[in-house]
């Protein structure tokens, strides 16, 4: 099982100046520079890419904001699709980020009401088995929307995380449309949650697609997970 160390290593968590916090910012930064490609799309198991490159994949419910956070980390305003029909996306989407020095992965988001028993069981179940059978899945980026309360389903998925032991990260978005007030709320809120798994990273990042909130601060997270820059 993943200890608290090891979810917390790495990052801005562990900066300890103000030089090393602004290193972690540039190095996210330069990544995020490179291209971004769309390489792999696999709706099962038996259809999943060779396991490279470092991997850290986005999870959230249906319509939390995960194509829009994608395309504001690399700049590329439709290298994920924007869905407004919510639960369409049914596959995991891989991305190539940096040529060959991580992928991203965007998987389906869940709890979207009209689905059915069977295809929301289908669902987790996949995506279980790629959770915990993945080796070069680094993290689990887990977004929860700011300004709506944490929900049954969101809190299924961190305890799903956390008995496949693998290291996930909460990550508000929709930070723009919230209160300072409220989002400090909703900050303290799932910081608690994150302390309460051994897998939860204790960072917790607010983030806006729409004003690039947040933005730098998760490119560094995300960075160090990267594979060294050729020379």
């Amino acid at each position: 099982m993943i200890d608290a160390a090891t979810a917390a290593a790495g990052g801005l968590a562990e900066a300890r100046t103000d030089e090393e916090r602004a290193a972690l910012l540039e190095a996210g930064r330069l990544l995020f520079a490179r291209p971004c490609r769309f390489f792999h799309a696999a709706q099962q198991l038996d259809g999943l890419p060779p396991a490279t490159a470092p991997e850290v994949a986005f999870c959230g419910r249906s319509n939390v904001g995960k194509s829009s956070l994608v395309n504001a980390l690399t700049g590329q305003n439709a290298l994920a699709r924007v869905s407004r029909t919510p639960g369409r996306t049914r596959q995991l989407n891989f991305f190539d980020l940096g040529e060959g020095r991580l992928t991203l992965v965007d998987m389906p988001g869940y709890g979207y009401a009209k689905a059915s028993r069977s295809v929301k069981e289908d669902w987790q179940d996949m995506m279980f088995d790629f959770l915990r059978g993945r080796a070069t899945l680094r993290r689990v980026l887990l977004l929860l929307d700011a300004r709506i309360e944490t929900k049954a389903n969101d809190r299924q998925a961190m305890r799903l995380l956390n008995d496949a032991a693998v290291a996930f990260q909460i990550v508000l978005t929709k930070a723009d449309d919230t209160k300072p007030a409220q989002l400090a709320r909703r900050r303290e809120e799932v910081e608690a949650l994150a302390r309460g798994h051994t897998a939860g990273h204790p960072l917790v990042l607010a983030t806006s697609a729409e004003t690039g909130e947040g933005v730098p601060e998760l490119r560094a997270e995300i960075a160090a997970f990267a594979l060294p820059a050729a020379a």
